[in-house]
């Protein structure tokens, strides 16, 4: 993995090590499917963190129409969303969900997170056992989180046609096996880039280094590194800065 995006060892997978620490099982774990920013999720996140409300459920249940309130200001829902959100009550669920079918665009990602949260709550409520969310800029699908990947040559020359055969047929092949599914795989002169989503129980780093060294079964054309993130899609030009920046070439 290149320098700068987190290494994570080839026999880790997130679900062992949230099994490990917290003693969830998979029935207690929910992905965040809807890709969302790094940067609105933080500040989601640190607003519910520190939110410090000394209403009573009562007193925010009788708030919240206000979120349909478009003279309300922007800044106010976000904190009455979290506020909705942080308390055990139907009402405060459906509330969230209906304000979701015609938002604010500005607030749609922070109503989405806001709605999880609040599902999250009840069912832990409901079910007297812990829910554990696990969120990435990506997303996901199911039990599954969604990953870029990068595959680039080892001497800078174009992928062929036959060499592109090759990586797909790898990709669909290890995909089947291990119930991954690939969303998409573009071919850029020197370098293959893939959206995959991938089962948590799976250890992503070794699935991705198998599809690898068996692309170079066939010639050996592929670099014995590649570029993984499930925080954001990069563009072709910030591929090409990582390669430069690392001095692949």
């Amino acid at each position: 993995m290149l320098k700068g995006l987190k290494r994570v060892k080839s026999t880790e997978n997130i679900y062992d090590i949230l099994n490990e620490f917290l003693e969830v099982g998979e029935d207690s774990i929910s992905l965040l499917e809807e890709p969302i920013d790094a940067d609105t999720q933080l500040e989601y996140f640190e607003c519910s963190k520190n939110n410090e409300s000394n209403l009573t459920v009562d007193e925010i249940i009788r708030k919240k129409d206000l979120i349909f309130d478009d003279s309300f200001p922007n800044d106010q829902k976000k904190i009455l969303l979290v506020q909705l959100a942080s308390i055990s009550n139907v009402e405060a669920y459906r509330t969230i969900e209906k304000y979701l079918k015609k938002p604010n665009t500005k607030l749609s990602k922070w109503a989405y997170l806001a709605l999880l949260e609040s599902r999250l709550l009840l069912e832990s409520t409901f079910l007297d056992e812990n829910k554990v969310l696990i969120t990435t800029g990506l997303g996901g699908k199911g039990n599954k989180l969604r990953y870029f990947i990068v595959f680039f040559t080892d001497d800078g020359s174009p992928i062929t046609q036959l060499q592109q055969r090759i990586i797909q047929n790898e990709i669909n092949y290890a995909s089947c096996r291990h119930g991954a599914e690939l969303e998409d795989l573009i071919f850029e002169e020197d370098f293959a880039y893939i959206l995959t989503v991938v089962p948590i129980q799976i250890p992503v780093q070794q699935f991705f280094n198998k599809i690898l060294r068996e692309c170079n079964e066939f010639g050996d054309f592929l670099f014995n590194d590649f570029i993984i993130s499930n925080i954001k899609i990069l563009s072709v030009e910030e591929i090409r800065e990582l390669l430069a920046m690392n001095d692949i070439y």
